[in-house]
């Protein structure tokens, strides 16, 4: 799922900062050279919530989506992900609330 925000309505946004102010942890995958965000459901690694920040220069795009396990064999790099569903919506309202504390 999506969250889009408009660049001319949150003047100075830094993505990065948001998100660890809202409890997500900063990732780079070396193999891909991609940055992401995770927050954990639990204790262990999986399940948990993958977020991607997309920018352009009208918008940032938030593509979360949830985890359910690790790649269960060697040479795969996908996983068993949700890209919907109550988990990923309650994510999302959770990002648009603390995002309208965070701009004030």
């Amino acid at each position: 799922m999506k969250l889009v925000i408009n660049k001319q309505k949150v003047l100075n946004f830094k993505p990065d900062d948001f998100l660890r102010q809202a409890g997500w942890a900063y990732i780079f995958d070396k193999r891909r050279e991609q940055e992401s965000y995770v927050k954990r459901l639990t204790r262990d690694f999986y399940p948990r919530l993958h977020l991607y920040v997309k920018e352009t220069p009208e918008h940032f795009t938030f593509e979360v989506h949830l985890d359910q396990k690790q790649a269960s064999y060697q040479g795969v790099r996908m996983h068993n992900a949700e890209y919907d569903g109550p988990v990923v919506e309650g994510a999302l309202q959770t990002l648009v609330q603390k995002l309208r504390e965070y701009l004030g």
